[in-house]
């Protein structure tokens, strides 16, 4: 690997929609701050992602100071959803794990239905220290994340992406192609690497904070789906499964878990440590 660098940062501040960039972000022990602390459930509790509703792809969710949130929409009026008052928490089941959060104001709950043209409610994660255990199998004691996949951080890299086109572009549906990185919705892109060179990755500095290399990510439907459109193709998935299964799951990109906190920024090094 030569010189490689954090080319970009992604925070998503309300699970399944558009996020922001920012040149810089606070590395907090479960994942950027301010990412995926909002989540979508339905009316039984169980988290809605783009999975279920690929229209989430259309709704953006910006941060404001505090912890709250602004929520926009195509044809919508601007939302400034602010951060709930302490108060009882509800079950909110994310991938059949049962985790604590508290429920927005029912502002947040009429907005977000009216976009799906469903039954939905917003709730905040208010104590990510505490509610959510990373799966043991590749976690510290104590460790935890907010309402994220599974693990605090998401990183892909640009030559990968890069590699991944040149075989979509060999296929069967070549006119999906090219695909932008924000099919993949991560956390922190890194470029200046070879491609797939973060396959053998263990641990890992960017600027000042280090991370260690959880597992590799398996992809699902959501990547298949236009983020500008919420339109659903069949690319990546059917390249992936060709060159990038590993087991049972079609691989792009690593899950961090941050060894300590920080702050990063775009143009920062980045080190492969193990």
């Amino acid at each position: 690997m030569g010189l490689a660098e954090l080319q970009s940062i992604h925070v998503h501040p309300v699970k399944a929609l558009r996020g922001f960039s920012p040149r810089e972000a606070v590395v907090e022990p479960w994942g950027l701050a301010g990412d995926r602390r909002w989540v979508l459930i339905d009316d039984g509790g169980k988290v809605v992602t783009q999975r279920e509703q690929p229209r989430l792809a259309l709704a953006a969710a910006e941060p404001q100071p505090g912890g709250g949130v602004s929520l926009s929409a195509p044809g919508r009026a601007p939302l400034v959803v602010p951060v709930p008052h302490p108060a009882a928490t509800v079950p909110v089941d994310i991938f059949g794990t049962k985790v604590e959060a508290v429920l927005a104001a029912e502002a947040a709950h009429t907005w977000c239905a009216d976009f799906l043209r469903t039954d939905v409610r917003l709730a905040y994660m208010d104590d990510p220290a505490t509610r959510r255990p990373i799966d043991p199998d590749h976690a510290l004691p104590g460790e935890t994340v907010s309402f994220a996949d599974g693990y605090p951080l998401l990183l892909t890299t640009q030559a990968s992406l890069d590699a991944l086109n040149s075989l979509i572009a060999l296929g069967d549906h070549a006119d999906e192609g090219p695909l932008p990185m924000n099919r993949f919705r991560p956390n922190v892109v890194v470029r200046g690497t070879d491609a797939w060179a973060e396959d053998d990755w263990t641990r890992v500095a960017v600027g000042e904070v280090e991370f260690r290399v959880a597992k590799m990510c398996g992809r699902c439907v959501v990547t298949t789906t236009d983020q500008a459109t919420a339109e659903r193709g069949r690319e990546p998935l059917r390249t992936l499964a060709r060159h990038r299964r590993f087991g049972n799951r079609l691989v792009f990109g690593q899950n961090l878990v941050p060894c300590s906190p920080g702050t990063i920024r775009v143009g920062d090094p980045v080190r492969v440590l193990g």
